[in-house]
């Protein structure tokens, strides 16, 4: 199938909610070893993907497999060797970091002493909180509550970390130090990083899918998606007064605020007309390119037989 055994493979998943709302459209994904970034806006269908993943759900339809276990009939053996740092992670105000990873390590089934003595100890040290053992976790930063929730994650040396929205709220020196702490994770195992924001994507992973509406608009290396727009991204300050002529006329991928000026990107495979410079791509691009259809795989990708959009 194209993809490492250790790999995570998904073929066809989908999800559809009680109150109607179709979360997920024939989901397929090869997720190799490494950091795997899932990129979307907000309600895009990212958390039900990994909630699916993490056992959290069931699929209407559709298989998953982590290597040679197959996530839907056997959730007992994916949650042994799953780490999952969800969205909005609880952590419990009054007691210290050392307490509570020793507390979750007794919950994974590191009953011996010793054993969880070393393990939470090396784990601290990775997550650069050795010093802060003894501090209350109500005293944490944003930044080291995100690290302790990797530690947690990480007991048990899972093959699968799942890690969703987690830079949202961090300041920029935490967001570099947990990004760095998630892409010395990635040798071993697969960590899959949701997120909404690109610059997380394009900094740390090696591979990448692009999700919108439940569907996946793209499947690719970020540095071979930003190679493919090369030639094609223009860009054009102008009057946010024009900016709905220009939509008539041209692509528009982005429009930014610029020191009281419009700075719009257009996608065009020549160039645009008058008033237009080329620019150099990046994953932003690629993004914005693929969420309103410009982008070449996009439109060679079938869409979910019988779904109407």
């Amino acid at each position: 199938m194209g993809t490492h055994p250790l790999g995570l493979i998904i073929r066809n998943v989908s999800k559809r909610y009680a109150n109607g709302v179709q979360a997920l459209y024939n989901i397929s994904l090869d997720i190799p070893l490494g950091m795997y970034g899932l990129l979307g806006p907000n309600g895009a269908g990212k958390s039900t993907l990994m909630r699916t993943i993490a056992t959290l759900q069931e699929p209407d339809g559709g298989q998953l497999f982590l290597g040679d276990i197959d996530v839907v009939n056997q959730k007992e053996a994916v949650r042994q060797t799953l780490g999952y740092l969800p969205q909005e992670f609880g952590v419990y105000p009054k007691a210290s970091a050392e307490e509570l990873l020793d507390y979750f390590a007794v919950l994974k089934g590191i009953t011996n002493r010793a054993v969880r003595r070393e393990t939470t100890e090396a784990l601290l040290k990775q997550t650069n909180l050795w010093d802060k053992r003894k501090q209350k976790l109500g005293g944490f930063s944003g930044g080291m509550k995100q690290r302790f929730g990797v530690a947690v994650a990480l007991l048990g040396n899972p093959r699968l970390l799942i890690v969703d929205e987690p830079t949202a709220g961090l300041d920029p020196a935490e967001r570099v130090r947990f990004l760095n702490l998630l892409s010395e994770l990635g040798e071993n195992s697969v960590v899959i990083l949701s997120t909404h924001i690109v610059a997380d994507v394009s900094e740390l992973c090696t591979n990448m899918a692009i999700i919108n509406q439940g569907q996946i608009l793209l499947e690719a290396e970020p540095l071979e998606a930003v190679a493919a727009l090369k030639g094609r991204i223009w860009r054009k300050l102008t009057d946010k007064r024009a900016l709905p002529a220009l939509e008539q006329e041209h692509r528009v991928i982005s429009a930014k605020l610029l020191s009281g000026r419009t700075l719009v990107h257009v996608y065009s495979p020549d160039r645009p007309g008058h008033g237009f410079e080329p620019v150099e791509p990046d994953l932003e691009d690629v993004y914005f390119s693929a969420l309103t259809g410009c982008f070449g795989p996009v439109s060679q990708q079938p869409k979910a037989e019988g779904v109407a959009l």
